[in-house]
């Protein structure tokens, strides 16, 4: 059987080229290949979380302890709902920054899709005294030669205008003045 092969109705300026790109081959003719696009909002909970993300939005870190006897009272960055080791409702704690330096380091060129940044965006892991995790996060504001391993860094808070997700934190060198709108 002979495949006919010759135009392709194309919808919105599409280019033949592009359709023989995504579909790996011609399209027979008649075939309308048209956009079809989505606009799809994700509706996502925090659930046991949630006052993290508040925290955030208030210019604080807000971390989860277990107060279980059996357990080692460690603070949790970021939180967990429920305590790893015995499974019990872990209670709230403010955590103090102070101290705060970098442990690791890595720097991306491009930082992901959702992600806008400036490139390069260095990529930290956060150590806080008293804190039993490192918390990952990214700097915003840094000079040549930085990161380092062992740089003390403070949070810069979005809390004007949050978006009441991860990147409502960001870290600075500890020695810069935070701009109006950040604590």
């Amino acid at each position: 059987m002979e495949k006919t092969r010759t135009k392709v109705v194309l919808l919105q300026g599409q280019k033949v080229e592009l359709v023989r790109r995504l579909f790996k081959e011609d399209v027979p003719e008649g075939v309308i290949v048209r956009p079809n696009p989505r606009v799809i909002t994700h509706y996502h909970t925090y659930g046991g979380i949630s006052r993290f993300f508040e925290g955030l939005a208030q210019g604080k870190l807000m971390g989860t302890y277990c107060s279980t006897i059996n357990c080692e009272h460690r603070i949790w960055l970021p939180p967990r709902a429920h305590c790893p080791d015995c499974w019990e409702p872990m209670h709230w704690v403010e955590i103090p920054a102070a101290g705060a330096k970098v442990y690791t380091h890595s720097t991306t060129n491009y930082p992901g899709e959702g992600f806008e940044l400036s490139v390069p965006c260095p990529l930290i892991s956060v150590e806080i005294p008293g804190v039993c995790t490192k918390f990952m996060s990214y700097l915003s504001e840094f000079g040549e030669g930085e990161p380092y391993i062992g740089m003390p860094i403070k949070p810069a808070f979005r809390t004007e205008n949050p978006t009441y997700s991860i990147l409502d934190v960001s870290w600075v060198p500890a020695e810069t003045l935070l701009p109006s709108g950040s604590t």
